[in-house]
């Protein structure tokens, strides 16, 4: 990409000509703090359990059954198939994501911005391509080729992004509520245990496998409860805020190119709504 040193004086900044500008794109990794973090409480446990004795004591299918299934089928009564399809896609996105940079998305609109204003609008029809991956920015910038009102760009793409946010709060909401009812269906598998226990205490060899299904359902719902659901839903819930952040600067930057702003007034709109460390300094 090649470097117009022809700039203009109310706006000292060197325009990128050429190829089209590249968005930012985040790297994508494993987020070493779900997992560092699930994992060793994971292996602290199980530490504590090999130390005190057979971990095979702490394994029992008829448990896993209860607490599971149960969990997973009221989940499912509480939602919908779509939601907890959606729910486990999203979820798999947590550990595995794309890591988001509101300063590079921000700077990567006001370079859009300020190529605009000096090609003029049709120039971004050599950049929709590359801007396929930013779903609002790039129905933003459509909007403003197709003539669309800078206002009006504004409110469709909020609109857009309230859309988004509710269906990520939703699936925030199924591990919510996993979390909620896995405790609930080891109480369900304890008073299971308790009652099949005390249907057989004339043949003392059933009591031992009886109490290992009594204790052993609250101990997998506390577990699933706290050890993953509730971890996931939070770490879910933060990604999806840095998401609705980025995507806030896109619908902000299409509505300022298509009322043709000065890109000096679009880089202090920017920061209004960017964290304090990650402000930027475009035109300094």
């Amino acid at each position: 990409m090649t470097i117009d040193t022809d700039t203009n004086a109310e706006d000292d900044v060197a325009i990128p000509t050429g190829d089209p500008i590249a968005p930012p794109v985040g790297r994508a990794r494993a987020d070493l703090a779900t997992i560092l973090g699930i994992g060793s409480a994971v292996i602290l446990i199980a530490a504590a359990i090999i130390l005190g004795g057979s971990i095979e004591a702490f394994f029992d299918v008829r448990s896993v059954f209860i607490v599971l299934g149960g969990t997973i089928g009221i989940t499912t009564a509480c939602f919908s198939l779509n939601d907890m399809a959606s729910a486990i896609r999203v979820t798999a996105q947590t550990v595995f994501h794309r890591t988001p940079n509101p300063a590079a998305a921000a700077i990567h609109t006001l370079q859009l911005a300020q190529l605009t204003r000096y090609r003029g609008v049709l120039v971004l029809q050599e950049h929709m391509d590359a801007l396929k991956n930013d779903r609002i920015l790039h129905r933003g910038l459509s909007m403003v080729l197709d003539g669309t009102p800078g206002d009006t760009i504004e409110r469709i793409l909020q609109q857009e992004i309230q859309a988004t946010a509710q269906r990520q709060a939703r699936s925030a909401s199924v591990l919510r509520k996993a979390a909620e009812i896995s405790p609930a269906m080891g109480l369900i598998g304890t008073l299971v245990g308790l009652v099949q226990m005390l249907g057989s205490l004339s043949d003392p060899s059933t009591i031992g496998p009886k109490m290992a299904l009594a204790l052993l359902t609250t101990f997998y719902g506390a577990v699933l409860s706290n050890l993953v659901f509730t971890p996931l839903a939070s770490k879910l819930e933060r990604n999806s805020s840095d998401e609705i952040l980025i995507n806030h600067l896109h619908a902000m930057a299409a509505a300022s190119i298509g009322r043709q702003e000065n890109p000096r007034r679009l880089e202090m709109l920017l920061n209004t709504i960017l964290p304090p460390g990650k402000r930027i300094e475009f035109f300094t």
